[in-house]
């Protein structure tokens, strides 16, 4: 279900969103926003091509919007780049029946399917004509959102608040499908997509949180780690933190800001509890979450540095597995062969010859000087099994006297 990891012919991703290569992340994000709203298949169902170019935008997007994928790529170019670590995001909104169910099947399966939001959201945000919600801070609001539907909040905080900072979740006990957005307030009343987070899910509800807390904070995008375990199990855990992304925004001014509820379900709308809090009645959880926030990033580098120490230590145990089973193997045979040789060691072949049994007496029987001794046959293995005839009664010499007391 994912989309191509690059498109068929890779354009400057600067010339693509026609920016410089000395641009603001505000003057790329205005960009892309133009650019992807022109080209969405929503918009253009009749034009193919636009298709492909939205993939182009957003490819390029993904470059520069990554402060780190884009210092690779101005310092060595697309070479530079994880190719297969950079998915696209997928459309439903035109898919047909079929693809839909494919789609949700996948995902009921624990992949990771990645949406993009409606063009008719986000050309109704942009034209500030959308419904919006007051939700104050310490309050909460419950609903049922359409599919590819959104609804709009607005959270308004003074100065204190926006110092302690906040914190805005939804969660969904019927684990629906959702996306928590942020968006931006234009000077022209529009608002313009700034943030998402994608509903994941844990324990028996799926959630998405935003917090405005004056330090970094970093979503997870467990894509990466999909693709990584689809390539190589073995790599999985060694890429579990590599799907950690900074947040964008890290503090909000004073004022009123809009978040919005997507409706991401495939086939029903989508239930969720929407509240705001204000960080300032919880500043040990917050104090406990920066902290966590440092740690996970410093395992992720010792992770980076351990998978190279365990590969080593993996190929070495490899190497010595297989000398062990060479070795096992040889020293059977050795064993086997010693065997064989003990048991050449044995009488019975150099009486037989002498009894002149010859090569193509084998399987007949003959007597030796001692009568009461036979050779009855040879084995498969060459040995000789001997009777021995002592014992036996003659014929001629059985008791008849039952025969005499009838007559």
């Amino acid at each position: 279900m994912e989309g191509p990891s690059a498109p068929a012919v890779r354009r400057d991703p600067y010339e693509v969103l026609s920016v410089t290569r000395d641009s603001s992340d505000q003057e790329i994000k205005s960009a892309y926003r133009k650019l992807a709203l022109k080209y969405h298949p929503d918009k253009n169902a009749s034009n193919p091509e636009a298709s492909e170019l939205f993939k182009e935008v957003a490819y390029s997007y993904s470059i520069l919007s990554d402060p780190e994928k884009r210092r690779q790529y101005d310092t060595a170019g697309f070479e530079a780049l994880e190719h297969d670590a950079m998915d696209m995001e997928i459309d439903l909104s035109n898919l047909g029946t079929v693809n839909t169910m494919f789609a949700a099947l996948f995902s009921k399966l624990g992949v990771p399917i990645k949406t993009t939001v409606s063009a008719n959201v986000l050309e109704e945000a942009l034209n500030g004509t959308v419904t919006v919600r007051p939700l104050p801070l310490g309050t909460s609001f419950s609903g049922k959102v359409e599919k590819q539907s959104a609804h709009f909040f607005g959270v308004t905080i003074n100065e204190q608040q926006a110092q302690s900072g906040i914190v805005v979740r939804v969660s969904s006990s019927a684990q629906s499908k959702f996306k928590l957005l942020y968006f931006e307030q234009e000077a022209n009343g529009s608002y313009g997509l700034g943030l998402q987070e994608d509903s994941e899910k844990t324990g028996k509800v799926t959630s998405a949180g935003m917090y405005f807390l004056h330090f970094q904070v970093y979503r997870m995008d467990s894509t990466v780690n999909a693709l990584a375990m689809a390539k190589d199990p073995d790599a999985a855990f060694f890429k579990r933190l590599e799907g950690l992304q900074p947040c964008e925004v890290s503090e909000l001014k004073p004022g009123t800001h809009i978040f919005a509820v997507y409706g991401d379900n495939f086939f029903k709308p989508a239930t969720y509890t929407i509240e705001a809090m204000c960080a300032k009645s919880y500043e040990d959880t917050t104090q406990k979450l920066k902290e966590i926030e440092v740690q996970i990033l410093s395992k992720r580098n010792d992770l980076r540095q351990f998978e190279t120490e365990y590969r080593k230590a993996l190929a070495r145990f490899q190497e010595v597995t297989n000398r062990f089973n060479l070795e096992k193997q040889a020293v059977d045979e050795l064993l086997k062969e010693r065997d064989q040789i003990h048991c050449s060691f044995t009488t019975v072949r150099t009486l037989a010859n002498s009894s002149g049994i010859s090569n193509g007496g084998v399987g007949s029987s003959s007597r030796t000087r001692n009568d009461d001794i036979m050779i009855d046959s040879q084995s498969e293995d060459g040995s000789f099994e001997w009777r021995d005839k002592s014992n036996k009664k003659k014929w001629f010499n059985l008791n008849l006297n039952r025969s005499d007391k009838k007559l």
